[in-house]
Parts: C-alpha cells; sequence; structure tokens
C-alpha cells in the first residue's frame, strides 16, 4: 500500500497535538496503562502496555481522523469525506463523522474481512467494495473525491492526523512521567510521528523506537536514503502497519526524532500475539503487537520503564485462529515428529502409550503402509503434538529415542 499527498508542506507542534488533545475530549478514550510482570522480569525494568487497543472503534485511528474531520471548513464537511482502508482507518473516519454529522464514504477491498466491513457500515459509513488490494481501493477512493468534491481522508499523511495521534504520548507522558522508552508500531508513520513530536518536545530524554513488519519494512530504507522510498514486496500478517511507502509528513519528523527503527519476524509477531492474550489478556492484532514482538526478541536492549503501545485489536476471528497455531508453533507449543515401527498389531499403542507416559497431547496421526520406500514390515507414523514448550519438546523426542524409535524429521 503507497500513499502520497498534496499537503505535505506544514509540520506539526506541540500546540498542535496539544489542541488536538481539546478537541478529542469526551470524543477519544484515555486509554488505560497496564504493567507486564512477564516482560518486566525479562527486561530488568518495569514494562507497561498502553493499551490503544481498548480505544473506541478498536485503535488509535480515530484520534486522528477526528482531528482532520473537524478541521474541515463548513462547505467541505458539506461535500463529505471519503477514505480507503481495509480497517482500523476506515472504522476510525466512520466514527468520527458520524460524530460530527459528516456523511462518509469508505472504500474497503472486496475480501476485506465482513467483521470489519460490518463494524465500518455499523459506525455510519457508507462502504463500497472495490478492488482487491488497497492500492486498487486507494485509487477508486481518489478518483470518487475528484467526481463528487468529498474530502479525502488520509490514514497517516496530514499534519492534523499526525497531530491527533500525538495525543497518545500525552497520555503516556501523564500517565508513566518515569517512562525512558517508547516502543510503537510503524506503518506509514503517523503515530509514531505524533508521539515523537509530543514526547521529544517535553522529554527529549526518553528513547522513541520504531517497529516494522520485516515483510514491509519502508522505513529502513528510506532513511538511509534519506527520503521516502517505495518498496514492492509487501508480505506480513500485520496489515495494520503493511503499507509501501511512509508519508511525506510522518517521515520528516520520524527522521529528526525517532532513535531506532526494528524490524521483527512473522514468527516473532505470532509469539507477540500469543503472549498478549495468555498473559495480559487482550486481544491485539498483528500490527498492535510489533512492538511486543521487539520486546521478546531482543529485551536486554531496552532501557526501563517501558511502554510498549499496542495500537489495535481489529483481529479477524478467522485471521486470529490461524495466527494463534503459527504463534503455538513458533512458541514451541506444537511438535510435529515423523518416525518408522515395526508393522504389527498394537505397534502404535505403544507408541502412543510413551507419548502418553510424557503427557504429551496428540492431535493428529498420520499412520502409512504403503508407500514404496518402506520395508516389508514397516510403517512410518507422522505424529502432531501439543507440548507445554521447547523444554516439553525436548523431552518428548528424548523419550521416543529411549524407547527405541528413530526421529526422522
Amino acid at each position: 500500500m503507497s500513499y502520497s499527498t498534496a499537503d505535505s508542506v506544514r509540520t506539526v507542534t506541540l500546540d498542535d497535538v496539544r489542541g488536538a488533545q481539546k478537541m478529542l475530549a469526551g470524543v477519544a478514550r484515555v486509554t488505560a496503562m497496564e504493567g507486564s510482570r512477564h516482560l518486566s522480569r525479562l527486561v530488568g525494568a518495569p514494562v507497561h502496555f498502553k493499551c490503544e487497543n481498548l480505544q473506541r472503534t478498536g485503535s488509535f485511528k480515530v484520534r486522528g481522523a477526528y482531528v482532520r474531520i473537524a478541521g474541515l471548513l463548513p462547505e467541505q464537511r458539506a461535500a463529505g469525506v471519503v477514505a480507503a482502508s481495509a480497517g482500523n482507518h476506515a472504522q476510525g473516519v466512520a466514527h468520527a463523522s458520524s460524530l460530527l454529522g459528516v456523511h462518509s464514504t469508505v472504500f474497503m477491498p472486496v475480501g476485506a474481512p465482513l467483521p470489519k466491513v460490518a463494524a465500518t457500515r455499523e459506525y455510519g459509513a457508507e462502504v463500497r467494495l472495490h478492488g482487491q488490494v488497497v492500492d486498487e481501493t486507494l485509487a477508486a477512493a481518489q478518483e470518487y473525491a475528484a467526481q463528487t468534491g468529498a474530502v479525502f481522508i488520509h490514514p497517516f499523511d496530514h499534519p492534523d492526523v499526525v497531530a491527533g495521534q500525538g495525543t497518545v504520548g500525552l497520555e503516556i507522558l501523564e500517565q508513566c512521567p518515569e517512562v525512558r522508552t517508547i516502543v510503537v508500531g510503524i506503518g506509514g508513520g503517523g503515530l509514531a510521528a505524533g508521539i515523537a513530536v509530543a514526547v521529544k518536545t517535553l522529554r527529549p530524554d526518553v528513547r522513541l523506537i520504531g517497529v516494522q513488519a520485516a515483510g514491509a519494512a519502508a522505513y529502513p530504507p528510506s532513511l538511509s536514503a534519506g527520503r521516502p522510498v517505495s518498496i514492492e514486496a509487501q508480505t506480513t500478517m500485520a496489515d495494520g502497519i503493511k503499507v509501501g511507502r511512509p508519508g511525506d509528513v510522518p517521515f520528516r519528523i520520524i527522521e529528526d526524532l525517532v532513535d531506532e527503527v526494528r524490524t521483527v519476524t512473522e514468527d516473532e509477531l505470532s509469539r507477540a500475539l500469543l503472549h498478549c492474550l495468555e498473559r495480559a489478556k487482550l486481544v491485539v492484532e498483528p500490527a498492535g503487537a510489533s512492538p511486543v514482538a521487539a520486546l521478546l526478541s531482543d529485551p536486554e536492549t531496552f532501557e526501563g520503564p517501558v511502554v510498549a503501545l499496542l495500537s489495535g485489536g481489529n483481529v479477524d476471528p478467522l485471521l486470529l485462529q490461524g495466527i494463534l497455531r503459527h504463534g503455538m508453533s513458533a512458541a514451541g507449543r506444537y511438535l510435529a515428529v515423523r518416525l518408522r515401527l515395526t508393522d504389527r498389531p498394537g505397534a502404535l499403542a505403544t507408541l502412543l502409550g510413551v507419548l502418553s507416559v510424557v503427557d504429551a497431547n496428540v492431535l493428529d496421526v498420520s499412520h502409512v503402509r504403503t508407500d514404496p520406500r518402506l520395508g516389508l514390515t514397516e510403517a512410518e507414523v507422522e505424529l502432531h503434538l501439543e507440548t507445554k514448550g521447547p523444554e516439553h519438546c525436548a523431552e518428548v523426542r528424548g523419550a521416543l529415542r529411549e524407547a527405541g524409535y528413530t526421529i526422522m524429521t
């Protein structure tokens, strides 16, 4: 997904963010700050979650959308607004528009998750499904704006949007004044830029670390080049930060004020999401879990107290199901083993008895007798097991070897 904007000349100041905070009073929630004992133990210092996944519409996006739409002239409001989004921005624009009495049209990809489409409609937007990917959806929205005069509401590349997102930074400083490091996911950069303006102006000693999915990381090459550059390949489960080109407005701010941008893998993202569910009892989408992924992957490199921003919780249940399986596998909670045994009555029962003794839960068994690779009296068994973690996986493998089985994979 890539975006561009003509309105990229005005910078964002602390006064803009404070003005946005006043505007959002009674509109956006002051979301909770929750401690994480497990991450605090790993980091060796307090770690807190800033829970924007509990924000109205399920993400921080309503902040910037409301400030942008509230700043429109009366004649612009009368023309309505239009946006393109697969999820969070769509819901933020729909809700903000409804609160302000402005008609909103939101273009979403044909394959957008049904819960997100339904939520956007329920917040009051007219939803139009167009295109297979967000770039096609974006083009349709911009064409609609040109034809109708509706104002296009950019998801991140506008000063008002950046100022609205920056109110999260003011809340972090109020809720955790001793903070030393703030970790935030980066897509186009609106959220990280807004937080940077607020935090670095008031507390230049606080370290800001941005996190991108390795499969959609446009900021590292852009920062190296000194200007926003586009990337072609974008493959990640973290669709909320899947952006092919940084925004012009946030890029300048991030280049000046954000201390470091890191990347995380898909395995690390899925483990982080699983961690949020199991340890924090919080539903967080993959993009929102990216700061947790960075903390889990290299905890010793963060100076505490740390605030990790959970930017959103809108995740499709079907995607969540797949991510959880992936996360459990990445965390060593699943084990797949393939081995051969003598094809005789009771052989499979004996094998399962060994697994029962070490408390491994069998999820699936594939029993092959007719493969030409097998000897006349051999059978091959592939087992998918649920385990308690890496140490338990090693225990299961050890028990199988001790019982005389040769593990092939």
